[in-house]
């Protein structure tokens, strides 16, 4: 089933084209990626799609049933409710449903409907049907698929009653795309999901995305997610878009067989149209050849000749070099406690760089990883511990805020105050290698959108040709061509690299080592992150199987002692299984008293007197949940203790 057609599309800003003549289909299931460089038009095709936009000419086809969900860049959801109270608001007609299956419950409890065959048995057709539909739509599941979603976006149970209002930003964000998810479009589209997600949220994310009943559109520069998620990848460049079967790594070399393809195609056609030219040139003004060279000119001017394969999109051209080599060992970090405003973060970091050592820094949102690189660079405060810094180590930090740009400066003042002694020429080859050049080096780096700040700053930081490299998330706001040409520079780059990124396709492609941060310590593993990942694995297997042994032997040193001595194990257990079963007997009671109460409040619901008066059954009503509620809580309580006296009991 199609459920989405976009057919001959065509998108024009004032003079500039956008899209031209875009064809893209998306079936039931289907996962779809867009990519492109920055500024090709990803984000306007999804915009058009999703209705945000117009269009100049050509048709979307949606079917009138198919739903679609759009989540754009930096969304954040702006509400007076709590995280809890937002969520349920997408699951409004399952909540009214449910309220209409307690009506109609109570109605089959009023004798004027249970003594009426009739009556009580359209009341109960109706409420089958409604249980049924209710159960189809996910009724009885709703709540624990939003507790789902929530953890995979790091919301918990202690986070649901946060007003929304009291979130960062990120959060927001992140909440925005829970609710999208809760909501299960038929087509779901995403622009930049993976933004300031952590790694593990990452990988939920995916997983998720795997198993989701629906059709994905999705922008992102995320490659390791992109090979994961999808199937089919759309290339918007030039205007154009071409479609390619397979996930981003098969797009790639797909790519480069077509890209060598069509250059030799293109190499041959030049190569025809100059043996065109020259013949045209050289018998034109002959009579005797004059008609076969007027012949040969309307080949050349009607001929649908190839454009360039490599077009007119230009990559970014640099590299990173170093001023004078360091000593081999680069830095030590002692058991350092980390923070900022007196408030620790991290403790008990321990962490050797040697010389051109290339350390990815991991670990979820908020353990402190830009904060560790900044006590690094000293724009941070030691709060314990220490840290060494090897001979003759020059650092180049790379702020994945931009905070060291300054906003009113132009492009070319911004880097030729730093370097005065530099004449203007050598500047701006500079800044022609990140792509700037002509009028765009006079543009206030405030104006700079995130990818042209990013160049900036990396423009900055090849100039200083420090022999230590600490970055902070440097592929943010690349664009895929960009973080491939950054990733060369890195792989190239003589000097030693500390950094800390999300996307673990760069960390694959830089990293030698990975360190794992946590609020707790620092763990290191040698290799890549597929490496990381698969050590880490067997670690936690390793941790279980080694928990499991001590337990076993720890039951069979405990089965020795009892069989020679009484032992202090022996007695606190004894005393345990007497206070559970002190408790055991208080609860049993309590739940018989309240059991009652249950039984006169369901008996008082069934009186006509009562039941006529619909504020007295409601008072009933909450009073009946309320005691439910308590008598369920005693009833677990009961149960926990129950297995625990038998553990007991079974040694």
């Amino acid at each position: 089933m199609i459920v989405l057609q976009v057919n001959q599309l065509y998108k024009s800003f004032v003079t500039d084209e956008i899209l031209s003549g875009v064809k893209l289909e998306v079936q039931h299931r289907d996962r779809v990626a867009l990519v492109g460089r920055n500024g090709a038009g990803k984000s306007t095709l999804l915009k058009i799609i999703a209705g945000q936009m117009s269009y100049d000419s050509g048709e979307i086809i949606i079917p009138k049933d198919v739903k679609i969900g759009y989540l754009e860049q930096h969304a954040g959801i702006e509400s007076d409710l709590s995280i809890w109270d937002e969520m349920m608001t997408i699951f409004d007609s399952l909540r009214n449903q449910e309220k209409k299956l307690r009506s109609l419950e109570q109605r089959m409890a009023d004798p004027a409907v249970y003594d009426n065959t009739e009556n009580y048995g359209r009341v109960m057709a109706e409420y089958d049907q409604l249980q049924h539909d209710f159960k189809d739509a996910g009724g009885y599941q709703y709540e624990a698929d939003t507790r789902s979603v929530l953890h995979g976006m790091q919301f918990f149970p202690e986070d649901y009653e946060k007003p929304i209002l009291s979130l960062s930003g990120g959060q927001r964000t992140r909440l925005a795309l829970a609710k999208l998810l809760l909501s299960k479009p038929d087509l779901l589209i995403l622009d930049e999901p993976t933004n300031h997600l952590d790694i593990e949220t990452l990988s939920w994310l995916e997983n998720y995305l795997k198993g989701y009943e629906g059709a994905i559109l999705i922008v992102s520069h995320d490659r390791y997610f992109l090979d994961q998620v999808v199937s089919i990848v759309y290339e918007v460049s030039r205007t154009h878009v071409s479609k390619y079967v397979g996930n981003y790594s098969a797009y790639l070399d797909e790519k480069a067989k077509n890209y060598e393809r069509d250059l030799k195609m293109f190499e041959r056609q030049q190569d025809e149209k100059a043996k065109l030219e020259a013949f045209i040139q050289k018998n034109i003004a002959r009579a005797s050849t004059t008609k076969m060279a007027q012949s040969r000119r309307k080949v050349l001017e009607r001929t649908d000749w190839m454009d360039s394969p490599d077009g007119d999109e230009r990559s970014a051209n640099f590299g990173f070099t170093i001023e004078r080599q360091s000593g081999n060992d680069v830095l030590s970090v002692d058991d350092l406690m980390i923070g900022y405003e007196g408030k620790s973060i991290s403790k008990n970091i321990n962490m050797r760089l040697f010389r051109e050592d290339r350390i990815a820094l991991v670990g979820p949102n908020g353990v402190g990883k830009s904060t560790l690189l900044k006590t690094i660079v000293k724009d941070l405060p030691i709060q314990s511990g220490n840290i060494r810094y090897g001979a003759n180590v020059q650092i180049g930090y790379y702020d994945q805020e931009q905070a060291k740009l300054t906003g009113n400066k132009s492009v070319l003042q911004e880097l030729w105050d730093e370097w005065p002694l530099l004449n203007e020429k050598d500047i701006r080859t500079i800044l022609g290698r990140f792509l700037f050049s002509g009028d765009d080096v006079s543009k206030p780096v405030s104006s700079l959108s995130g990818g042209e700040k990013a160049r900036v700053a990396l423009a900055k930081l090849m100039m200083q040709k420090a022999n230590l490299l600490v970055l902070d998330e440097p592929t943010n706001h690349l664009d895929l061509d960009s973080k491939e040409v950054l990733e060369n520079a890195l792989i190239d780059y003589p000097g030693t690299l500390l950094f800390v990124s999300h996307d673990r396709y760069f960390i694959n492609r830089i990293a030698t080592k990975v360190v794992e941060l946590s609020g707790t310590g620092s763990f290191e593993y040698l290799g890549d992150y597929d490496y990381y990942l698969e050590k880490k694995q067997e670690l936690e297997e390793l941790a279980e199987m080694k928990a499991a042994a001590e337990k076993a032997s720890q039951k069979t040193s405990d089965t020795i002692v009892s069989k020679t001595s009484t032992s202090q194990i022996d007695k606190d257990a004894k005393k345990r299984e007497r206070q559970i079963r002190r408790t055991v007997e208080e609860l049993e009671k309590k739940m018989i008293e309240i059991s009652e109460q249950i039984a006169s409040i369901e008996v008082k619901l069934c009186e006509p007197d009562i039941f006529k008066d619909h504020e007295l059954v409601m008072k009933y009503q909450s009073e009946l949940d309320a005691i439910k509620a308590e008598h369920d809580k005693l009833e677990l309580q009961w149960l926990e203790l129950n297995d625990e006296l038998e553990n007991i009991i079974s040694g």
